[in-house]
């Protein structure tokens, strides 16, 4: 078995680091999260709502960190229970309903707003808008030349 390239050994050295920031930001979500009543799940899916009713095999694209639809399903129907989103007719699709927030879920993403643009912005200021988007663009060039290589387009 061969060695890899300097470039292949920087990407895996970038890997390990990438998921302890995933964890990071899931630590985070759980404490910005928790005092409004909302799993780090439930605020990615009710969240990714806030603009319309979707269906739950469009969230789970929309969401994209590669959560299973049936998960998306699970977490839109404890959003339901809670009162905290419904579902309702879709119009381009008779069985797949769409989810959308009631007021009450509206309410509980409100309620984490400001908690989460005070750790954004404490977090941001440790680095800068600007070393920040240079490594968000580095971030979508790599899943962008990752989902190349494996066949997957964009």
């Amino acid at each position: 078995m061969g060695r890899r390239s300097p470039a292949g050994d920087a990407l895996t050295a970038l890997v390990l680091p990438a998921f302890e920031l995933n964890g990071e930001f899931l630590d985070a979500a759980r404490e910005i999260a928790g005092p409004a009543g909302l799993t780090p799940a439930q605020w990615q899916v009710l969240g990714a709502t806030l603009d319309g009713g979707l269906a739950v095999a469009e969230i789970a694209r929309r969401v994209g960190l590669g959560l299973a639809r049936q998960s998306v399903q699970r977490t839109a129907d404890q959003l339901v229970e809670r009162g905290w989103a419904e579902y309702v007719e879709n119009p381009r699709h008779r069985r797949a309903k769409l989810l959308q927030p009631t007021p009450d879920g509206r309410a509980a993403v409100t309620r984490l707003g400001a908690a989460q643009r005070a750790w954004a912005d404490a977090v941001g200021a440790e680095l800068g808008a600007e070393e920040l988007q240079v490594a968000l663009d580095t971030m979508l060039r790599i899943i962008a030349a990752s989902r190349r290589v494996r066949g997957i387009a964009d």
